[in-house]
């Protein structure tokens, strides 16, 4: 095997976990194994686009549009203007879409989620595709697993997803929905917990799922290498009086799922306890998060900071990789992570975390040992852990120490790539 297909929802300058995943594996692949690497993608940059002509999306103008990192990107427009009945019919009439056995109700959700791309046809696949041994998809539930699918009975390859199922969000539990992935040849869990809700759920062999966790650049966060960093993010942000106040830092996608609205809902509590603290929170941002920052800036001795993949640059930003190496706690409790690449970006940089002890996330943080646990969306017990570890130097260093061991010895994107790169050839000689 030396050629992959990688077919993410979206590609970079979309950033989320499940984008990562991919560009991090893509790249390696390329640079180190000097395999032939495509990304087949959509032309969408924020969630809304998938669906919606309102969203973001990328032109071809853009300097990312067909290249990042000297990885070769073909972005393929979103179709707004078909009604669902009409992509209905085109769909069910391709000729390997009728070989997976998807019923036209499963198959009416996966095209209400989106991207619906209608250039993949059998020239398109032929000029663009051909070359490649095996199909690598993410994530779940979008219509691009099943044109991944599509693709892969096309060409006779192998397909691989990685579903990132968040079993703990009631709306990907639908079993019309979840059947589709049987349909893969491999599955790639980031947690036993996942793996084991999948087979539950899905009633398939346990060979047929695997265990491959996220990783993490740990150079580039660890801690130690402050002087290669030009860019200090408290310096920068924080008022100089207050420089010496304490940060915590919430980095993903700010919505309910994430707990970024719990945690702005529980800002009051914290500073009612613990004055000297500034919230930072970065990533895209919801409509219902804005209403709720509205409210909270208003009161007094509130500190918030605010920023949008916008003022950022990639992966590798100075701007985020400064913000984690300044904080004092990364907090996360959300219930819609089928891991959290952000944990390990904060245990790189020897930082304790919260999350919420719910769905994977009882897995991936060691109560205690590298982190502390909280009901999800419950303001007490995130206050409460907050402020123990605000107040207690001591136990922020052991745990972040703890958390920095452990993702040295398991988690980087390297190790990752080892054991992807085992169950490729592993899935070649069946």
């Amino acid at each position: 095997m030396k050629s992959i297909l990688f077919f993410p929802t979206r590609y970079f300058p979309a950033i989320s976990g499940a984008e990562l995943y991919i560009q991090r594996l893509a790249e390696i692949f390329k640079s180190r194994y000097t395999f032939q690497v495509k990304i087949l993608t959509s032309n969408a940059v924020d969630f809304s686009a998938l669906r919606y002509p309102k969203g973001r999306t990328i032109e071809n103008s853009n300097k990312y549009f067909s290249s990042v990192n000297n990885l070769e990107i073909s972005r393929l427009p979103i179709n707004y203007d078909l009604t669902l009945e009409q992509k209905l019919k085109k769909v069910q009439e391709i000729g390997e879409f009728k070989l997976l056995g998807i019923s036209t109700s499963t198959l009416k959700k996966f095209l209400r989620n989106g991207p619906y791309l209608d250039e993949i046809d059998d020239s398109f696949t032929s000029k663009c595709c051909n070359h490649y041994d095996i199909i690598h998809t993410t994530f779940y539930p979008y219509y691009n697993l099943i044109l991944s699918l599509i693709i892969a009975k096309r060409l006779n390859i192998p397909a691989i997803c990685t579903p990132f199922f968040h079993f703990s969000n009631p709306r990907y539990l639908d079993p019309e929905m979840l059947a589709i992935l049987k349909n893969f040849d491999l599955l790639i869990a980031c947690t036993a917990l996942e793996k084991k809700k999948l087979q539950s759920l899905l009633d398939i062999s346990y060979d047929k799922i695997r265990v491959i966790p996220m990783g993490v650049d740990f150079a580039a966060f660890n801690n130690m290498e402050k002087k290669k960093l030009q860019f200090n993010f408290k310096n920068h942000y924080f008022q100089k009086k207050e420089r010496k106040s304490k940060m915590v830092l919430f980095c993903g996608y700010k919505n309910y799922e994430k707990g970024a609205i719990s945690i702005l809902k529980t800002i009051p509590k914290i500073i009612n306890r613990f004055k000297k603290v500034y919230f930072v929170f970065i990533g895209p941002s919801t409509i219902a998060f804005n209403r709720e920052l509205s409210k909270i800036r208003k009161m007094k001795n509130v500190r918030i900071i605010n920023l949008s993949p916008d003022n950022l640059t990639g992966y590798l930003d100075q701007k985020k990789i400064s913000a984690f190496r300044n904080c004092e706690i990364f907090l996360m409790p959300s219930r819609s992570d089928a891991f959290g690449i952000a944990f390990l970006e904060a245990w790189a940089a020897g930082k304790p975390v919260i999350g919420a002890r719910i769905g994977a996330t009882p897995e991936v943080i060691r109560e205690k040992v590298d982190g502390l646990l909280v009901k999800f969306n419950d303001t007490n017990e995130i206050c409460n852990a907050v402020v123990s570890l605000l107040k207690n130097k001591r136990l922020r260093n052991k745990l972040g120490a703890a958390g920095k061991e452990r993702v040295s010895q398991n988690y980087t994107w390297e190790k990752i790539v080892e054991r992807t790169y085992e169950v490729y050839s592993e899935l070649e000689k069946r």
